[in-house]
């Protein structure tokens, strides 16, 4: 698969599973959009890219916020010409609180949800005309087998996830815009490493393939669901889990 000439948008592209996808993006040639709010892991990010011979540019960029999502769509489109395609990574996970859905605290809720759900909502309306412009495109979002297992909000915001999947993809389908979702199982991230810690070992024990998840391992599917190769395919969930989830 080779992306020349595309441009792609990775929104928590500053680490885990969002770098590799931006640094797999540019290793196939696309010029990559390092969408994050952490300017400096963003910007080691842009300068290992460029190191390696590739194209990129950080901007700074909140998935919750309209205006931050739209001066990030701006500022890909004047560095690059436009947009192609999106990846939608972004989400609190590392650092995230745990709680349960009927106490947790009402505010951080909230905010949650705006990063979690919504920012891949906001986004798409972002970089929505940028797609428009080029005749079409693709869209990733980043779901989880959490949407498909008790995990509480988290879990929530991937159901929300899955379900925008699938609406955005009829509602973008007649301007060839291709909408899909991937869903990693248990991945060995820095965030899970913090969130589980010896915990991880456990959910092992329940994956069809005895080991956890790499980031390398969400990379093909992420370029598959961009690419060419996957021309009819819309609105799909895939999930990237080792075999924890079965799905009839």
């Amino acid at each position: 698969m080779s992306f020349e000439e595309k441009v792609a948008v990775v929104t928590g592209a500053a680490q885990g599973i969002g770098e590799a996808y931006a640094k797999a993006l540019a290793a196939k040639g696309a010029s990559v959009v390092v969408a994050d709010l952490n300017e400096d892991a963003g910007q080691q990010v842009v300068e290992q890219i460029e190191a390696d011979g590739g194209t990129a540019i950080f901007v700074a960029t909140d998935v919750s916020s309209h205006e931050s999502a739209a001066a990030m769509a701006d500022a890909a489109t004047e560095a690059f010409g436009g947009i192609d395609y999106l990846v939608n990574n972004a989400a609190i996970y590392g650092d995230m609180a745990f709680d349960l859905l009927i106490s947790v605290d009402w505010d951080y809720y909230k905010k949650f949800m705006s990063v979690n759900m919504d920012g891949a909502l906001v986004m798409t309306r972002a970089c929505l005309p940028a797609l428009q412009k080029r005749g079409g495109g693709a869209i990733v979002n980043q779901s989880s087998t959490a949407a498909y297992l008790y995990s509480g909000f988290y879990g929530l915001a991937k159901v929300g996830v899955n379900g925008l999947t699938q609406q955005l993809a009829h509602e973008l389908g007649g301007q060839g815009i291709r909408v899909n979702a991937i869903a990693p199982g248990p991945t060995d991230t820095q965030a899970t490493r913090t969130q589980a810690g010896d915990a991880s070992k456990e959910l092992v024990k329940n994956l069809a393939l005895k080991r956890m998840g790499e980031v390398d391992d969400m990379v093909g599917a992420c370029l598959f669901l961009l690419s060419d190769d996957a021309s009819w395919i819309t609105g799909q969930i895939i999930a990237v889990d080792g075999g924890q989830t079965f799905r009839a």
